[in-house]
């Protein structure tokens, strides 16, 4: 089958198969199961439980159920989920139809006993999905998709999804996404998470804010079956003689129409690989998903068969083969490397050599998820988390309370070269943090908290490690950005956009892009925020992102390249200016210089506001005085002039932390370095008055200072004093400026004489620190 290309992450269906030639069901399959990737049970109105395996194409009839047992649906317990044992995980629940259609949903315990009847309804319900926390139900009712709290208090939430008869539904637990499909021969997909925030009125849910994610076109018959691949990445669509895949934003990537009559039921294997449909004429039809394509600058690798992949330089027109034992569940393709997990072992290849690959033992059977960075790569299975070098060397395995690998996708795990961040399905305010080589929380074991839940996460690549950050979104649609490391008490976290749908940083430099609602936004220094919050909109660059339609998402930024893919699959790529990553080298390597020419060349406004930001963030305000005083900040320029002119260095640090707002640790600076006028002057300055006076009466000095102060402000606004504490120390205190100038002078010249007596002031002839 040739499908349109459509770029990064291609699929299609490929050895579409049944088992013509032997076995099959006399009568209509009404439900199959994996048990494993190459083992399938299914059964059907013929009474029979049938095994299959289509790597060998041997059948056999298992057991005959009872003449008036009639199969629905099929379920295997899943292998390896909380470390169960294997008999479990040999075990099935099988429903009948000899349950009627009394519209009832009931709750069983495994040994067959009833725990509860969860609901009545007044039409039969053909299907029914847990949702990924496990304390909701989702079932059918007619044309109305109702949740279900387990608690018998909470609130009940319906409404109609299509308009006609819902015969299907599925939620997925990675993504928490809800498909739907039925007699109006739709499917659709709606935000499961998306419900949390609906209001009493009912009439007004679907509208605001449940309404479907992506809505079908109208099949020519009724739309018989639905389900998810496990990892939340793809869906698959069965009807009559058609089954049809599909991105997990709803769009599709392939379409076959098998001579098999209407499909009841699609299961996919625990490894995504490959899917079973449960056929209305008897059979059991089988497929497995290739053509995946991945990208990464001049090349291009494509899954053409289940073990081959196809590796092509379009720089150089090379074309290679890469032959697998088994076949291939994951891959990933960044940084020079491409790392391929198959059903037991995990290769990596430098892009320099395809000949020689690392091979080393996976410790679990299928790998759901790989994420690379620059020096190490993040293997996620059933049984854990595993950072591997690219040597093929174990170097972590990070645990956290409740951790559950199954749920994990791309946009709740990311990693760095130093660090892993991980948010909490339990709590999903909570991200755990870990550093990447020892697999140790970061800092005091404290996991960074939100106050409202996170969808979204995403660490910088470059740079040190204390000043790592990281960005998230959360459930309102808001970007924030903070350091992974705590400084103080608290960790400061700071919003620094809005209506934010996708981000992604850049691979070479610590610059972010997102899509602003109608708005594609890139923050070329994010890191202006904790320096001089007031320049960050001057370090932007916007356009209009009205072009890539509803819900576009950010698939990768390479160098100056993004790639979004659009709502409807396609791929749209934007170039952004390469200086500002030029910039961000030079700033890495002190080179000052550097960056005052590329600036001056390029005459660029948001480049200047970078420079300036970074000038500052690295303390060198000779390079922050001039970019200042090309964008025009006139009263920036004349502070920065005033912290040269400062006598001792930790002054001028002090007074650099003052520039970047943080009043706090200034404070602290100038205390521990015995410079208590100096802390006193700061808060004067800032016109606290009350921390000015409990440092004077702390430290037994300058108290006739502050109080002097108070008093010329209080004057030259034509008020008069209120507060007792002041009034208080007032009382019988002559304020005399020239005993309180003649202090100040005396202040200033030790510590003019101090910082002459340092060793390290003999060798500073500048502020660069």
């Amino acid at each position: 089958m040739v499908m349109p290309r459509r770029g990064t992450g291609l699929f299609g269906i490929a050895q579409l198969f049944r088992f013509l030639n032997c076995m099959k069901h006399k009568d209509l399959v009404s439900c199959v199961g994996w048990t494993t990737a190459d083992e399938l049970y299914s059964c059907g109105d013929d009474h029979q439980l049938m095994r299959w395996n289509p790597v060998t194409s041997e059948a056999a009839r298992v057991v005959k159920l009872p003449d008036d047992v009639y199969p629905i649906d099929l379920h295997w317990f899943p292998r390896g989920i909380g470390g169960k044992k294997q008999s479990q995980a040999e075990s099935f629940v099988l429903t009948s139809s000899d349950a009627g259609e009394d519209g009832q949903v009931k709750i069983w315990s495994k040994s067959g006993m009833l725990r509860s009847t969860l609901a009545q309804q007044g039409a039969a319900v053909y299907s029914v999905a847990w949702a990924p926390d496990s304390d909701k139900v989702l079932y059918t009712s007619g044309k109305q998709l109702i949740i279900k709290p387990l608690q018998p208090s909470a609130k009940v939430l319906q409404w109609k999804a299509h308009d006609g008869l819902i015969l299907k539904t599925d939620w997925n637990s990675v993504n928490d996404v809800i498909l739907s499909a039925g007699e109006d021969c739709r499917y659709k997909v709606s935000s499961g998470s998306s419900f949390n925030y609906m209001t009493k009125n009912i009439d007004q849910v679907w509208d605001s804010f449940g309404r479907a994610l992506y809505n079908s076109q109208p099949h020519e018959y009724p739309i018989t079956s639905i389900a998810w691949a496990l990892d939340g990445e793809l869906f698959a669509v069965g009807s009559f003689n058609t089954l049809r895949l599909c991105d997990k934003t709803g769009w599709s990537y392939a379409l076959e129409k098998p001579n098999t009559g209407s499909i009841f039921a699609i299961s996919w294997s625990s490894d995504g690989t490959q899917l079973a449909g449960a056929c209305g004429n008897g059979q059991v039809i089988f497929a497995h998903v290739v053509e995946q394509r991945w990208e990464w600058k001049n090349l291009e690798i494509t899954l053409i068969k289940r073990r081959t992949m196809k590796v092509h330089n379009v720089a150089n027109d090379a074309v290679d083969l890469l032959e697998f034992r088994d076949r291939v569940i994951k891959a990933s393709l960044n940084y020079g490397y491409l790392v391929v997990s198959t059903s037991l072992q995990c290769y990596v290849f430098s892009t320099k050599n395809w000949n020689t690959p690392l091979i080393f033992d996976l410790k679990e059977g299928t790998v759901s998820l790989i994420l690379q960075a620059e020096r190490h790569f993040l293997l996620v299975d059933g049984g854990g988390l595993y950072l591997y070098s690219y040597e093929g060397r174990l170097i972590s395995s990070p645990k956290y309370p409740g951790m559950r690998t199954d749920i994990l996708n791309a946009k709740t795990v990311s990693l760095s070269n130093d660090t892993l961040a991980v948010k909490d399905k339990a709590d999903e305010k909570v991200i755990y943090i870990f550093e990447a080589l020892s697999g140790k929380p970061l800092g005091d074991g404290k996991p960074l908290t939100h106050k409202t839940e996170i969808v979204e996460i995403a660490l910088d690549q470059k740079g040190l490690t204390s000043e790592r950050k990281i960005a998230f979104i959360d459930k309102n649609r808001d970007l924030f950005i903070t350091s992974v490391k705590r400084f103080g008490k608290e960790q400061k976290i700071v919003k620094i956009g809005t209506m934010v749908q996708s981000l992604a940083w850049n691979d070479a430099s610590n610059i972010l892009c997102g899509i602003q609602d109608s708005r594609f936004t890139v923050w070329y220094y994010p890191n202006t925020v904790y320096v001089d919050k007031d320049l960050l909109p001057k370090t932007l660059y916007e356009r209009d992102a009205s072009e890539f339609s509803r819900s576009p998402q950010i698939v990768s930024f390479v160098g100056s390249r993004v790639t979004v893919r659009r709502a409807e699959g396609s791929l749209v790529h934007l170039r952004i200016s390469p200086y500002p990553g030029i910039l961000h080298g030079h700033a890495g390597a002190s080179a000052w210089e550097h960056g005052v020419r590329l600036c001056r060349f390029v005459k660029d406004q948001t480049l200047w506001a970078c420079l300036a930001a970074m000038a500052v963030a690295n303390k060198d305000m000779t390079t922050a005085e001039i970019a200042y005083a090309a964008i025009g900040e006139i009263d920036k320029v004349q502070y920065i002039n005033s912290i040269k002119d400062l006598p001792s260095k930790e002054s001028r640090l002090a007074h650099m932390l003052l520039f970047s707002g943080n009043t706090q640790e200034a404070e602290t600076l100038l205390l521990q370095s015995g410079l208590v006028y100096q802390a006193i002057q700061v808060n004067i300055n800032l016109y606290n008055w009350e921390r000015a006076l409990d440092l004077a009466v702390k430290h037994r000095t300058h108290v006739d200072t502050v109080l002097a102060y108070r008093q010329k402000f209080l004057e030259d606004f034509g008020k008069k004093e209120t507060n007792q504490r002041f009034l208080q120390y007032a009382e019988g205190l002559e304020v005399d400026w020239d005993k309180i100038k003649a202090k100040i002078e005396m202040e200033i010249a030790k510590e003019r004489e101090r910082a002459a007596a340092s060793p390290a002031a003999r060798t500073s002839v500048t502020v660069q620190q």
